[in-house]
């Protein structure tokens, strides 16, 4: 599960078993001045790109399910001008099962 706000963005590592979620691990970091003035869509992505890297130990081979509240980032690369930024957060994605 993924989220970002203004100033934040936060990641739950959770797992599954007789389909109760399971708390493994909570992350969150303060953005920088730069990642302030992303728009909402990249700061959610941001949040995803950050829970990836963090909990990337946990998750190589394993099927992963991202949980967020930004229906947007369905479709982060439809935009014929994709910011490179972009670009390299969607390749960084395809490492993972998702």
């Amino acid at each position: 599960m993924c989220d970002a706000s203004d100033f934040v963005i936060g990641a739950v590592l959770e797992q599954r078993e007789d389909g109760k979620p399971y708390v493994i691990y909570y992350a969150s970091k303060i953005l920088n001045d730069a990642q302030r003035n992303y728009t909402t869509t990249e700061k959610e992505l941001l949040a995803v790109v950050f829970a990836l890297d963090k909990f990337r130990a946990y998750l190589v081979g394993s099927f992963i399910v991202v949980f967020t509240d930004h229906s947007a980032l369905k479709y982060p690369l439809t935009k014929q001008d994709a910011k490179a930024r972009l670009i390299r957060w969607i390749l960084l994605l395809q490492e993972f099962n998702l």
